[in-house]
């Protein structure tokens, strides 16, 4: 993590994997409305986005206060009309400040928190997505009869070194985790690193 001479933070991550989520993106998200990204990070996942996906309008969000100062950083420079001011929001309290979404994105969060986030995550857009709407995820999974990439094996015991709460979480325990706030799983797509991208829709 890098930080310039205002408050904008940068992570190589975002900048490696923002064009294979934008290509995604584009297939998934609707042609119009709001969407809300959840735990947006430094901000720079946003900004590429807004500026691809100009027919959006793009809410950030991040329970950070140093982050919200990065995204707000980012988005004044960027001079975005599409881009609106960072939310305080934490995915583990609900409900949130946003009455409804037509799509919810959330990139390398659920991993990086307790479990506790990722059952808020699916009951806060399982409030506030109309039908049809779209629930994006990244980052990675333990996906059913694929055993875990070395990779990823050795992140996995990293993240619990530093908190017995994090980890890389089964598939199919989201998924089923979503089904029960009526997010329907649609498909998952082999992202480069090892990742996923995954698509759910609100019943």
């Amino acid at each position: 993590m890098t930080t310039t001479d205002d408050a904008r933070r940068s992570a190589p991550a975002a900048l490696r994997n923002r064009d294979p989520i934008l290509a995604v993106l584009r297939e998934q998200l609707p042609a119009t409305g709001l969407v809300l990204e959840v735990a947006s990070g430094t901000g720079e996942h946003l900004v590429h986005f807004a500026r691809n996906l100009p027919h959006l309008t793009w809410q950030p969000s991040d329970p950070s206060a140093a982050a919200r100062q990065s995204i707000a950083a980012w988005t004044d420079a960027e001079a975005a009309p599409n881009i609106l001011p960072p939310l305080e929001i934490d995915a583990a309290q609900t409900p949130w400040p946003v009455g409804q979404a037509a799509a919810v994105v959330c990139i390398n969060m659920i991993h990086i928190s307790p479990w506790a986030a990722t059952l808020g995550l699916m009951r806060g857009a399982g409030q506030i997505l109309r039908g049809g709407g779209v629930l994006y995820l990244y980052g990675p999974y333990i996906q059913p009869n694929r055993p875990l990439e070395p990779s990823n094996a050795a992140f996995d015991r990293d993240l619990r070194r530093q908190d017995a709460r994090w980890g890389i979480r089964e598939l199919s325990a989201v998924v089923e985790c979503a089904a029960a706030q009526g997010l329907d799983f649609v498909q998952s797509v082999d992202m480069p690193a090892n990742n996923l991208s995954v698509i759910f829709r609100k019943r």
